[in-house]
């Protein structure tokens, strides 16, 4: 899990798909036995780092980029 350093929003890290990605869109996102989360995305799995996020995510909430961190509260 992540946390938006601006508004403190913890996301899930919800794939959003370009609108001309042009694969078929089968998405799935899992927790793996090291409690990091994978993302599937038309046979394609990687697992989101901080990196990641800080290069390619925007907050769903406060439309912030390159604000983020990872949330040490997530337990599972």
């Amino acid at each position: 899990m992540f946390i938006c350093k601006n508004c403190k929003t913890v996301d899930k890290f919800e794939l959003m798909f370009s609108p001309d990605y042009k694969g078929e869109k089968h998405f799935e996102q899992r927790i793996n036995d090291k409690n990091e989360i994978e993302i599937i995305v038309d046979g394609y799995k990687f697992i989101p780092d901080l990196q990641f996020m800080n290069e390619h995510a925007v907050c769903r909430y406060c439309g912030q980029i390159y604000m983020w961190d990872y949330d040490t509260g997530y337990n599972k």
